[in-house]
């Protein structure tokens, strides 16, 4: 093998990941279970061109020190080949420069933190959430239809993640922010987001974007029903989980909950007979056995290792460092089954998003019911 291919043997190529199995972050760390459940039913159909994976999925409890700590170790002692699906935008963050000076790439990111869209700054990079950009934008002008003269209040995670949909917003309402839109902020280390959800319904607004992780925008959801407070309730993707979020909420708390999504509810009994979510079944009956089923970071972690596996045979036999990249940027009308209808993967050179569109959809107390047409980076 090239000396460009570490972590390639004949018998398996070796990749690492990261994710925040501890910590306040560990209910979306659920998306690494995923994808190594799916690398081993790859490896159990007998691998990618006669290639075992080898899967390390590290833990950095979303901290990015320790997102630094385990990127050295999968790097220097492990030799991985690259990283893949590395979770969230700090430990993301922390790691860019190290991995761009060691030529290691980092593929399908799941944060949509719109600084790695960025293809001249981050060359070996691809990002595998819709950008945080274009997901807020999308919300935005949902928003400006519904409510086109109403007060908008926006708690968001005091991080990349929350400040990209706070700019999304004043990038679509532009002049309008300062007027209609109020904030708060909350820190992930902080027990509860109580007091910022009691001052934002204070200042009359009659919807509420909800830009954070499970853990706390359950905690919103949840205290805005108590206190009486009934606006359009919006969430991010990221929270966008029924196990993740709305349950912990209150199934009943969250109807009428906003969210846009890229893929099919697998709880839904509407796709009961539909292949892509029968087969997503059968998989998680074998592999994720006693997991939670209505918790779609596991779905997110399944859909990763689709990508993963199309990229790995898109790249033949060439695993040089230099052709998984160039493969990452090549997937062309890529489908996979329990994507959204209508939902396609297309990568290039200059964009390196796995995911740009999203479809709406609303928690009807029961399920999500989509509406509306498919949106993407070029419908807002």
């Amino acid at each position: 093998m090239a000396a460009d291919s570490p972590g390639v043997t004949a018998t398996e190529i070796k990749i690492g990941g990261i994710f925040p199995f501890s910590g306040p972050a560990s209910s979306i760390g659920l998306t690494g279970k995923g994808v190594v459940a799916y690398v081993q039913s790859i490896n159990d159909r007998g691998g990618i061109n006669g290639r075992k994976i080898n899967y390390l999925a590290m833990d950095d409890a979303y901290s990015p020190p320790k997102a630094v700590e385990q990127a050295r170790r999968l790097v220097e002692s492990d030799e991985v080949s690259f990283i893949f699906g590395q979770l969230g935008t700090p430990g993301n963050t922390a790691v860019a420069k190290y991995l761009k000076t060691k030529g290691v790439p980092s593929i399908a990111i799941v944060s949509g933190s719109s600084k790695f869209t960025d293809v001249k700054e981050f060359p070996l990079t691809t990002t595998g959430l819709v950008s945080y950009d274009t997901e807020g934008k999308i919300y935005a002008k949902f928003l400006s239809k519904a409510l086109p003269t109403a007060k908008y209040a926006i708690l968001y995670q005091n991080d990349d993640l929350g400040k990209d949909y706070v700019n999304a917003f004043k990038s679509f309402l532009k002049a309008d922010f300062d007027k209609r839109v109020v904030t708060a902020a909350y820190e992930v280390t902080e027990p509860t987001v109580d007091s910022q959800v009691v001052s934002l319904k204070s200042s009359g607004a009659e919807a509420f974007f909800i830009a954070g992780t499970p853990k706390f925008a359950a905690q919103a959801i949840r205290k805005a029903a108590e206190i009486g407070w009934k606006p359009i309730v919006v969430i991010n993707f990221p929270s966008g989980s029924i196990g993740g979020t709305l349950r912990p909420a209150g199934l009943d708390k969250s109807v009428g909950v906003v969210v846009g999504t890229i893929n099919k509810d697998p709880t839904d009994s509407k796709w009961a007979n539909d292949a892509g979510i029968k087969d997503y079944r059968d998989f998680f009956e074998k592999y994720l056995q006693g997991a939670d089923f209505a918790n779609t970071s596991y779905l997110t972690g399944y859909m990763h290792g689709k990508i993963l596996e199309q990229i790995l045979k898109q790249c033949g036999d060439d695993l040089s460092r230099r052709n998984i990249v160039a493969q990452a940027k090549s997937l062309k009308d890529f489908v996979i089954a329990v994507a959204a209808p209508g939902i396609k993967i297309n990568t290039t050179e200059a964009s390196n998003m796995v995911w740009t569109q999203m479809q709406l959809q609303r928690w009807s107390g029961t399920n999500w019911e989509p509406f509306g047409e498919i949106l993407d980076a070029n419908s807002e």
